[in-house]
């Protein structure tokens, strides 16, 4: 479940940044890059902070069927 969390807020940040990156300014790229940079980070280190976020917020890491 956390996963699916994980890449569903990643997908959306990445298409509101470029989003706003077309309509607003072009800075606004600077958001999808960080999320970008923060996915690789989290896959060498293993660390994700929305991860420790929805720990302390109670969400299982796996569906219960």
């Amino acid at each position: 479940m956390k996963e699916r969390i994980v890449r569903a807020v990643a997908g959306t940040f990445v298409i509101i940044g470029v989003t706003l990156a077309l309509l607003v300014s072009i800075w606004w790229l600077i958001l999808p890059g960080f999320v970008g940079v923060n996915l690789l980070q989290s896959s060498i280190t293993r660390f994700c902070p929305l991860e420790k976020i929805l720990d302390a917020v109670g969400v299982d890491k796996q569906v219960k069927s």
